[in-house]
């Protein structure tokens, strides 16, 4: 069951990919989406079988790789950490593929797209069921390549090759400190196996190395550099830029990426090594700062942000801050279950939002909306009840995961908690002003789109309602009733060895947190709703003279902090110049001077020279095969004479 749960979303790509031009566009729909809905009922049947059972399994699929102590095969891990991912990455793939029916429906490359969504899905499945290191990778791998597929899906258009180009690069950054780790794994423990490795980790704690005169930790240094390629697949500070870029791949897309796929392999990854990491101290802290700080500065941008799923986008940044903060803690449990969560709810808000730029012709501005309640009262229940869960309204979703999370930072009690749970209650309001300034600008007001475009919206088709009902179904009610067995009284018997228990201490302490902490989460929920209702609805003028009082502020965060302005200034000019300097001086002055061009100048002048003995006049030539006669008997009568 779980390698038909794997290998059917590869076997979509296959039968797409390859005769997608004589299934025709709805023969490719029907067969990836069919097997993704059958991979996604299964992976439930896993789930009940697995984290409610209390079964573990190890399966061999093949032999992989045989050379000299690296020898192991390709086999998946199936534990309860891994049915939790699977569920995830099938239920909401299978949702994108049937909402693509409808999104896609008038795209003349429906095959391409739908091979490449299933490709996508088999890399994260490769990603969750890997059984050794080298195994994960192939999928971390695969996973990049689908999304540059998928991100410059309309290749015709110069910024999405550009987005495409910018999430590739900026991804190998972190995969290059990921594959260190793995050799540094492989030189250490002699394994990469994930289980040999993990019980053989008590017996390196505290163990060092020589690195250029410096003794390191072993442990922490492993894990800093799987952590660095955790940044950059879950768009951490410092390697986010390329996440929100994304956005210029089809609406699915984004909604595959940011709520179930990519983005969600950083998280895995430090749950998944969880036992190396709760010995590594220095390199949880880093894991609570950076996820803190990603949590707070992306939620800021997100505030003036004025293309939807722009918002959105920057909205998964701000959330996997919450994750990776919660991990950092010890909180394994907590990551997941907000990582669980989110996906129901995130997915929800971008296909929402997809239903709204279908319906206005492709328009994403938020300041080209507004009024748009009435024209479209399906679309805006379900952005409505992904922004209650975001914001962690009671009973949705992330009432229970967003402030289990800031509980368990504030049940820290280290300096570095501390920091987390104030910088997670600060993002919190922010994120419930931006997520209702997104719901007001969008849906209330008056319209400010144009009249023959108002006269035009409609609702998406039906078949883009079923998944949205599902995903907001999720959004409701995966909270209360996951809770218990992700962070409550059941998570021992629920996880079991799948994530390291160490972090219990934490979660327990978090349940008995004072009333005033356990609130503050919703207070800032209610805060934020009512800024955004203050500046949007009743006086919206008042942002306009804001921003221009705050011109500073207002530019600074509309620019994304000058992240990119900074990186471009640092990395992308200095690149272009050596380059330029490389290409003139080395290539074309060295390389090519006294290489191909250098021979083929010879050549050409010789031939130059030898064509003028060509006059065409017959004594010439007579006189020609004198001198070569005269010359070859000389030769003959020196060698005879031994001279």
């Amino acid at each position: 069951m779980y390698v038909t749960i794997v290998f059917l979303p590869l076997l979509g790509f296959l039968v797409a990919g390859l005769f997608g031009h004589r299934l025709g566009p709805r023969g490719a729909q029907i067969v990836t989406s069919g097997f993704l809905v059958i991979a996604a009922l299964l992976a439930m049947i896993g789930f009940a079988d697995v984290a409610l059972g209390g079964h573990e399994y190890r399966i061999p699929v093949a032999q992989w790789v045989s050379s000299g102590e690296l020898d192991f095969h390709w086999a998946l891990r199936i534990d309860t950490l891994t049915v939790v991912m699977l569920v995830v990455v099938t239920v909401i793939s299978a949702l994108v593929h049937v909402y693509s029916i409808g999104y896609m429906s008038s795209d003349p490359h429906n095959p391409r797209f739908f091979a490449y969504l299933s490709l996508f899905t088999f890399a994260m499945l490769t990603l969750v069921t890997a059984d050794n290191f080298l195994q994960l990778f192939f999928g971390w791998e695969g996973v990049g390549l689908s999304s540059y597929l998928l991100i410059g899906f309309w290749y015709e258009r110069p910024s999405a090759n550009a987005a495409a180009i910018k999430a590739f690069l900026v991804n190998r950054i972190g995969d290059f400190g990921f594959s260190l780790g793995i050799l540094a794994i492989f030189l250490v423990f002699n394994s990469v196996d994930m289980q040999t490795v993990f019980d053989a980790v008590p017996d390196h704690a505290g163990s060092t190395f020589s690195f250029l005169g410096y003794q390191l930790h072993t442990l922490n240094t492993i894990c800093i550099l799987l952590f660095i390629g955790a940044m950059g697949k879950s768009a951490q500070l410092g390697l986010h830029t390329w996440l929100p870029d994304a956005m210029e791949g089809p609406t699915p897309v984004s909604a595959l990426i940011h709520a179930a796929t990519m983005v969600t392999a950083g998280v895995f990854l430090v749950v998944r090594c969880s036992p190396m990491f709760e010995y590594a101290p220095l390199a949880l802290d880093l894991v609570i700062f950076i996820g803190a700080a990603t949590a707070i500065v992306t939620a800021s941008i997100a505030l003036v942000q004025n293309d939807i799923k722009r918002v959105i986008a920057y909205s998964t940044c701000s959330q996997l801050g919450y994750m990776f903060f919660a991990a950092g803690v010890g909180a394994y449990g907590a990551a997941m279950f907000h990582l669980f969560t989110h996906a129901f709810f995130k997915a929800l808000l971008f296909l929402g939002s997809g239903a709204v730029i279908h319906a206005l012709a492709d328009e994403q501005d938020m300041r080209r909306m507004g009024g748009l309640r009435k024209a479209l009262p399906l679309s805006w229940s379900f952005m409505v009840i992904g922004t209650l869960a975001l914001t962690g309204v009671f009973p949705f979703a992330g009432y229970f995961s967003k402030d289990t999370v800031i509980e368990v930072a504030w049940a820290a009690q280290s300096g570095l908690g501390e920091f987390a749970f104030v910088m997670g209650v600060a993002a919190a309001l922010m994120t419930a002003f931006y997520s209702w300034r997104l719901i007001f600008m969008t849906f209330h007001g008056a319209p400010r789109a144009a009249a023959k475009v108002m006269a035009r919206v409609h609702e998406a088709p039906k078949i883009m309602w079923l998944p949205l009902a599902l995903l907001a179904l999720g959004a409701f009610a995966s909270g209360f009733l996951f809770s218990d067995l992700f962070v409550g009284d059941g998570r021992a018997a629920f996880w079991g060895s799948s994530i390291s228990a160490h972090g219990d201490g934490v979660l327990e302490a978090a349940h008995h947190a004072p009333v005033f902490i356990k609130s503050l989460p919703l207070i800032m929920s209610i805060g934020g709703f009512l800024l955004a209702y203050q500046l949007y609805l009743r006086r919206p003028d008042l942002p306009g003279k804001l921003a221009r009082t705050f011109e500073w502020a207002y530019r600074f965060l509309l620019n994304k902090w000058f992240f990119d302005e900074l990186y471009d200034f640092l990395f992308v000019r200095p690149a272009f110049r050596l380059g330029h300097f490389l290409w003139r001086r080395g290539d074309e002055g060295v390389i090519d001077r006294f290489g191909p061009d250098g021979i083929s100048k010879v050549v050409a002048l010789l031939a130059a020279r030898l064509r003028r003995l060509q006059t065409g006049y017959i004594y010439h030539y007579a006189f020609a095969m004198m001198i070569g006669l005269a010359l070859i008997l000389t030769y003959i009568v020196l060698q005879e004479g031994g001279l």
